[in-house]
């Protein structure tokens, strides 16, 4: 693997783990974040994996809390990316 292409992948993991966060006890990634990464909609996320739960673990998504969203919108990191009136969570990373 080439210096550059190290680079490129040191970036990307760097760019992912700055996404997960520790959310009652487990390390999750919003839904908004993954969709980005997929390059759809949230919206168009969260309605695949509804339509498709029994392709996921029952534990695959939750909504957050009240307080948790307060906690995520005032931190820095995610200011901008959990303006909604709620955020649904997906992803645990075990």
């Amino acid at each position: 693997m080439t210096r550059l292409a190290k680079a490129r992948s040191a970036a990307l993991v760097e760019r992912v783990e700055r996404r997960i966060f520790l959310i009652r006890g487990e390390k999750v990634m919003l839904d908004s974040d993954l969709a980005e990464m997929y390059g759809v909609v949230t919206k168009t996320l969260n309605r695949a994996v509804r339509r498709n739960r029994e392709r996921f673990p029952s534990d695959f998504m939750f909504e957050l809390r009240v307080k948790e969203i307060a906690l995520l919108r005032y931190s820095q990191s995610k200011e901008s990316r959990c303006s909604r009136a709620y955020c649904i969570v997906t992803a645990r990373f075990r």
